[in-house]
């Protein structure tokens, strides 16, 4: 607790001042060279970037807490806390220290938050930086989520239910809700969650907003005029990026409402099984992306991961993504690709460029950056125009610069601008003539100093004079002292060194005067003409988009076309059928990280209606169960995202919902464990799958008793046969499972291969036809370094097992016996336990108990007996 303001200095009032409008960020206060942070900001800061806290001075009588960071390199402190999580205010010195009288005036001028990123240092390049919005009302989820670095703002409606599905398709850097909604969905993952009033989410503000936003008379034209709850959710998101960035973002010029329709749905379990960007331990490779991101900006890899996180089910929109792959490999091999990847790679990341353009946060580089790379547009253009594609025909329209833009660049921007504006020499020659004459001023200072050191040799008979130049103390004469006498009257003594004077003369004084001016008018007028520029620009950030986009999506078709090259895959045909059919079908990721792996077929939904549609895998564990129905997910997953897949052949129907029940894990955070997260994922497949959905199981039932499991297993797959009627590819070791196929035609049995060899198992990686015949679990075992006295108690309780297993009675209650009934199994209370209540230990002397267990005992026994 810090003590009130009016006993504190002055420097620490207007700190406090300041400081209290921001109270949940963290405050970088400029104080010359350093950033500076104060009391419980410095020790949460020191913590988090490792820097030293000190205590330097005093306020109200206590020392103050302060830890720093150099102005300079602010940056890389600034990442670090972004990653944490942090928000931070930076308050600049907007003052000028000559003139202040007390502490030079500071505001803060910047809110940098995880969610509302646009510099280049703080933002990851290959991933997108997204705030996300939601407001519940009437049971209806709405979501908002921005890209503020790419100016891209969507929206879309949903059942609550979902919610932790949107969050790891979305993975939101920065979660805005209202301060009332409580959400158990939030918990047990470190999600940065900023709380707002409940009234930024009114709805007859959030549509006034978003008409002022988008400059229109209704919402109409963006097709969301139903999407009301979406939209409160919008109008306090586009607020909230007001806010920390100062000005409205006038990038964002439209917004796109999302149907559930559009996209391929998967649930968060099936987005992390597949290992889509992110491996189920959280990294980033071995995964789909990592394998196929090769694209060459980094435009292209962030559309690369939005296209595989959100597959189409548009038949048009996919074909037109393939058509346009095959036209860049072109027939015969002939990759026409090759070319055009190399321009691109001379691409800098003109989204972003432009969001700061439109923020007015876009430095010298950036802007020749784009102006260099428009300059290769025209050959982009002519070498991709021989693919013939609809889609590619589209994406060179976008291309076409203006001229008047181009040329604006052109003779605006040096040739190597410098780094930041304050140094200058950003604006070219000949741009302005104000600018031109103040540069010739500094630019003649060479030849008006080596003409005076002339005359004044001549004048003076001083040989070694010299006239020079430092920042310090500016122009001046120097003389030695073996000279001094000679020293005319109009020298006038500006710096005394061990061996020489230093010298000023009226003549010199007046061109120093001058010269010093022009430098600092210069780049005065350098900062004039440049934000001029940076306004000149907003005009057309609506076409540069436009560009990125046109060019992230050439990068990305580019890329599909030398991954399918490189990595042997085909072009796959959309059906109209509701089928999977894929001949020597291989898992992409596995595939390049083994040596020699094994293809496999599948063919579910035949076009005979009604067969076919569950595969009942059987095989060892490590036989390849797993990989094999992922392999088929994410197969269908590419042909959706409009890729080439990697199998001989693939015939896929257009899919609605792709569902993983796959591996074992806890929630321990909300109270689940492993058998309820399994039962809560099955749960939702068997409510939301339709017969257009793929649906992978594998080993459900596990986490229970035998006959629970076995039971529950059996009651799983008839219902996805018989309510569902799902694509289903269902692995289990419950072999009682594979009689489903004698009841239902639409089940087949499959297993895969292994053999055992003098007691050690060889798997064999092949899908065959028909059940398996064991499960090798004991071999598996010994694999895994089980010690070999263990696996031979194994192998004889295995033995004996198997042999009782005919007369094994039903697993029951275990206080309860059972008698036979013609209705069925009735559970009786067994006779042990009146008994056992109407006992009173406490009255029951030491001999009296034991003679009581001892009747207990042959009671049961002699039921044991009989």
């Amino acid at each position: 607790m810090t003590p009130p303001k009016e006993q504190h200095t002055p420097m620490m009032q207007q700190y406090l001042r300041i400081k209290a409008q921001y109270p949940d960020m963290l405050m970088f206060y400029r104080m010359g060279d350093f950033y500076e942070l104060f009391f419980d900001d410095a020790e949460k800061a020191a913590k988090l970037l490792g820097i030293t806290l000190t205590r330097r001075g005093a306020s109200a009588g206590e020392p103050i807490k302060m830890a720093g960071v150099p102005y300079h390199a602010a940056e890389q402190y600034l990442a670090k806390l972004v990653k944490a999580g942090e928000s931070i205010a930076i308050c600049e010195q907007v003052g000028d220290p000559a003139t202040s009288k007390g502490p030079v005036a500071r505001e803060v001028v910047r809110i940098i938050t995880p969610g509302t990123l646009t510099d280049a240092a703080l933002l990851e390049d290959k991933r997108n930086c997204i705030l996300l919005s939601l407001w519940i009302q009437e049971s209806i989820l709405g979501l908002a989520w921005l890209n503020l670095a790419a100016g891209q703002l969507r929206i879309m409606e949903t059942s609550p239910q979902n919610i932790l599905s949107e969050f790891e398709r979305l993975q939101p850097a920065e979660i805005l809700i209202p301060e009332a909604l409580m959400l158990d969905e939030l918990q047990g993952k470190n999600w940065v969650i900023k709380r707002l009033p409940a009234w930024q989410f009114d709805r007859d503000n959030a549509i006034n907003n978003l008409k002022r936003q988008f400059e229109t008379h209704d919402l109409c034209g963006f097709g969301c005029e139903d999407l009301s709850t979406a939209l409160c959710a919008a109008s306090a998101l586009l607020e909230y990026a007001r806010l920390t960035q100062g000005a409205a973002a006038l990038h964002i010029t439209s917004l796109q409402a999302e149907r559930e329709s559009i996209y391929v749905r998967m649930d968060a379990a099936t987005r992390r099984n597949l290992e889509i960007s992110e491996t189920i331990r959280g990294e980033r490779s071995p995964t789909l992306l990592s394998l196929l991101d090769t694209c060459s900006t980094n435009m292209g890899s962030r559309l690369l991961q939005f296209w595989l996180h959100h597959p189409l089910r548009d038949r048009g929109e996919i074909q037109k993504r393939l058509d346009s792959i095959t036209a860049l490999i072109g027939e015969n091999g002939s990759n026409s690709y090759v070319a055009v990847r190399n321009l691109l790679r001379q691409i800098v990341d003109i989204e972003r460029i432009t969001a700061r353009i439109a923020l007015k946060s876009a430095r010298p580089r950036d802007l020749s950056g784009l102006r260099d790379s428009m300059k290769l547009f025209p050959e982009i253009s002519t070498t991709i125009a021989q693919c013939q594609s609809e889609r590619i025909d589209q994406l060179i329209q976008a291309l076409q610069v203006k001229p008047a833009f181009g040329e604006l660049l052109n003779t605006a921007l040096l040739e190597e601008p410098g780094v930041v504006l304050r140094e200058g020499n950003v604006i070219a020659d000949g741009y302005d003539a104000e600018l031109d004459e103040l540069r010739a001023l500094q630019n003649n200072c060479g030849e008006f100093l080596l003409q005076l050191e002339i005359r004044e040799k001549e004048r003076t008979g001083i040989p070694n004079l010299k006239v020079e130049y430092n920042r310090v103390h500016g122009f001046y004469i120097e003389v030695t002292h073996a000279h001094s006498e000679k020293i005319p009257a109009d020298y006038r003594r500006r710096q005394t060194l061990k061996s020489a004077e230093r010298y000023i003369t009226p003549e010199l004084k007046t061109f120093e005067d001058k010269a010093l001016s022009a430098q600092d008018r210069a780049l005065a007028r350098e900062k004039y003409l440049y934000d001029e520029l940076i306004e000149a620009l907003l005009q057309h950030v609506d076409a540069l988009q436009k560009m990125a986009l046109s060019v992230a999506e050439i990068d990305v078709l580019c890329t599909l076309a030398e991954r399918a090259q490189v990595l042997d895959y085909t072009v796959p045909y959309l059906s109209s059928e509701n089928i999977v059919s894929i001949d020597t079908g291989r898992h992409p990721v596995v595939e390049s990280q083994v040596e020699n792996f094994v293809a496999n077929d599948v063919q579910l939904g035949t076009k005979q209606i009604g067969t076919q549609h569950m595969l009942l895998i059987t095989g060892p564990n490590m036989g390849g169960k797993s990989t094999y129905m992922r392999q088929i997910a994410l197969i269908s997953l590419l042909v959706h995202c409009g890729c080439y897949v990697p199998a001989k052949k693939a015939c896929i129907g257009i899919l609605d919902q792709i569902f993983t029940r796959i591996g074992a894990a806890d929630d321990l955070a909300s109270g689940r464990s492993t058998f309820m997260v399994e039962m809560t994922e099955t749960a939702n497949i068997l409510h939301n799958a339709t017969a257009q959905s793929l649906v992978l199981m594998d080993e459900v039932g596990r986490g229970t008793s035998t006959f629970d499991g076995l039971a529950l297993a059996f009651a799983i797959a008839r219902h996805l046969l018989t309510k569902n009627r799902s694509l289903t590819l269902f692995a289990t070791h419950y072999f009682e499972l594979t009689k489903l196929a004698d009841e239902f035609k639409q089940v087949k049995n499959v297993h895969l291969d292994a053999v055992e060899y003098k007691q050690h198992i060889v798997f064999l990686h092949k899908v065959t036809e028909g059940p398996a015949s064991q499960s090798y679990g004991l071999q598996v075992a010994a694999l895994a370094g089980v010690p070999e006295s263990a696996i031979r108690v194994a192998r004889k309780y295995l033995i004996n097992l198997e042999q009782e297993s005919i007369n094994r009675e039903p697993q029951l209650d275990l206080f309860a016996f059972s008698i036979s009934e013609p209705e069925g199994i009735v559970m009786q209370e067994h006779p042990v336990i009146p008994m056992l209540r109407n006992l009173s230990p406490d009255k029951l002397s030491p001999m009296q108990a034991l003679e009581q267990i001892y009747l207990l005992k042959k009671m049961t026994d002699s039921e044991h007996d009989s």
